[in-house]
């Protein structure tokens, strides 16, 4: 996993988005990605990490398997964002793929909450790419949802 060895927010403005992505680290580890609409002021934005972004946003196949991330979230959702980390650019999953992927079963109704809610709290979105997932729910803005579905060639 590529990690950075630093902590701090970087964020940068993208036009193929029309919004900036903002980073959040701790201690070299990608903890937070959102989507505002502009760059906060406390943000550098500088970073290889935002560099790759630009590389994806042009629709350069990229993958975002080596980035280490953070997820600080319950153990059942982390499984899920896990397995959903595993769906590579270009595919998609349904929900009850992603919570059989998991190790969760698609027929129990607590399993099939412990995804959603894991989908509508992701709080690392392109790193841990909810845009794959059909029917979401979803953390991602809608927006930006359907340009990184478009540039992935997802309907």
């Amino acid at each position: 996993m590529a990690s950075w060895g630093t902590s701090g927010v970087f964020a940068r403005t993208y036009a193929d988005l029309d919004r900036s992505i903002e980073v959040g680290l701790a201690g070299g580890r990608v903890i937070a990605v959102s989507f505002p609409d502009a760059v906060p002021e406390d943000a550098a934005g500088r970073h290889s990490l935002l560099d790759r972004f630009e590389t994806y946003l042009a629709g350069e196949p990229t993958t975002f398997a080596d980035v280490a991330v953070g997820l600080t979230v319950p153990t059942d959702r982390r499984d899920v964002l896990s397995a959903l980390r595993d769906i590579r650019h270009g595919e998609e999953v349904s929900v009850s793929r992603l919570t059989r992927l998991a190790g969760l079963d698609p027929d129990d109704p607590d399993d099939l909450e412990t995804v959603t809610r894991a989908l509508r709290d992701n709080p690392i979105p392109i790193l841990v790419p909810d845009h794959r997932v059909q029917g979401g729910p979803y953390a991602t803005p809608a927006d930006v949802r359907k340009r990184l579905r478009a540039i992935e060639g997802l309907p």
